[in-house]
């Protein structure tokens, strides 16, 4: 096993099912059985949602949101999320809880890290919503700073494509995929790994990135195995 620790960052878009939008249970389920998987296989498991099949804050500001209360409404909505899956992990049959960055009770329980990794040693999942508690900060930074409060292994990225290209794949059939990519090549290629302040809070931190195909079934369990899936960005 490569990877003991991890921290899973996946995007509200993909749990919204083929059109982004809402919550499509088939998707809970399916990522809530490969989650079980690799838990079986005794990797530790934190979990990082977005929001942004429920509502995304930023393209809230463009309708008139004040940019602030928008931010805010997207950490609620990661909220909605985590609550979906941890339902949905309960189900499979492994323990799940929901913390907050913000208090919430009795929706979810107030993150401390502490209580988060008690948890993921026990063999549960923690689920960490809200993303930092502030506004103007993605939810791709509240999954850096977890996976380096939680001394993770490595942040898991996982998306709809199965990894970092040097131009869009949708564009450009003739996009080539990176298996290695050091933090220094993403920011002079400004390849789109993650925003700037979590790029810079993993580079800092030597945290690695692994960017992969989270639909795919079998690709979790993959990653953690240290199999050639996706993109690993790291200081080397």
């Amino acid at each position: 096993m490569k990877y003991k620790r991890v921290l899973l960052k996946l995007s509200g878009e993909s749990l919204g099912g083929p059109d982004g939008q809402g919550i499509d249970e088939d998707m809970f389920a399916r990522y809530a059985s490969e989650i079980k998987e690799i838990t079986q296989m005794g990797v530790q498991v934190a979990v990082v949602i977005g929001g942004g099949n429920i509502f995304r804050g930023l393209s809230g500001v463009n309708r008139g949101f004040d940019r602030v209360k928008g931010d805010q409404m997207g950490m609620l909505a990661t909220v909605i999320n985590s609550i979906a899956l941890a339902m949905s992990i309960r189900g499979a049959g492994v323990k799940a809880e929901v913390f907050t960055s913000t208090p919430m009770e009795p929706y979810a329980r107030y993150y401390m890290r502490d209580e988060a990794l008690s948890l993921m040693e026990s063999g549960g999942v923690a689920i960490i919503a809200g993303g930092t508690g502030n506004p103007f900060f993605t939810t791709d930074s509240a999954s850096a700073l977890r996976a380096v409060e939680l001394k993770a292994d490595v942040l898991l990225k996982g998306t709809r494509v199965d990894g970092v290209y040097d131009s869009d794949p949708e564009k450009n059939p003739k996009a080539v995929r990176f298996e290695r990519l050091t933090f220094d090549k993403a920011l002079a290629d400004n390849l789109k790994v993650m925003d700037l302040t979590a790029f810079a809070l993993c580079k800092e931190n030597n945290m690695p990135i692994a960017v992969f195909d989270m639909n795919r079934v079998g690709n979790l369990a993959a990653v953690v195995k240290g199999e050639n899936i996706g993109t690993i960005v790291s200081a080397k």
